[in-house]
């Protein structure tokens, strides 16, 4: 689906290609309800980092524009600070030539406070199901969290 980190974005409810135009002001999302938030965002984040480039701006791949930028939304300040912490680690161990898998060297993911989800239509939904041959960048780069030193 798809979500906006702007207090008030352009179009409200967008369609799948109101956002890959880059002038919606939402950006691609994965929305995860948690049973245990406490125990398991902090493991959801790392995740986040492991399968996807953090330190790429408005890109992932071949795909460019704001929508394809890497964001981490928070549903409360615990989440916000927990987000913080392994984005910092992660910048650490870069920092450190401890992960060396991403293409820069700085993580540019942003943080923000969790908005309104938009639910994107039936027919972009579980793509690489429908589509098995479908293009996508995203690959575990990371077998283990590092923990930096």
């Amino acid at each position: 689906g798809f979500m906006s980190p702007l207090d008030k974005p352009r179009i409200k409810n967008p369609t799948y290609f109101e956002v890959c135009s880059g002038r919606s002001g939402h950006v691609e999302v994965l929305f995860v309800e948690l049973n245990d938030p406490q125990k398991h965002f902090e493991e959801l984040c790392r995740f986040f980092f492991t399968f996807h480039d953090p330190t790429l701006k408005d890109r992932q791949g071949n795909d460019r524009g704001f929508q394809y930028s890497s964001w981490i939304f928070c549903g409360d300040d615990e989440q916000f600070e927990i987000a913080k912490r392994v984005k910092g680690q992660l910048q650490i161990a870069i920092d450190q030539k401890v992960v060396k898998v991403f293409q820069d060297r700085w993580v540019v993911t942003k943080i923000c406070e969790l908005k309104e989800f938009t639910v994107a239509q039936a027919a972009h939904q579980e793509y690489l199901f429908k589509n098995p041959n479908g293009y996508c960048n995203h690959r575990i780069r990371m077998k283990q969290w590092f923990e930096p030193k």
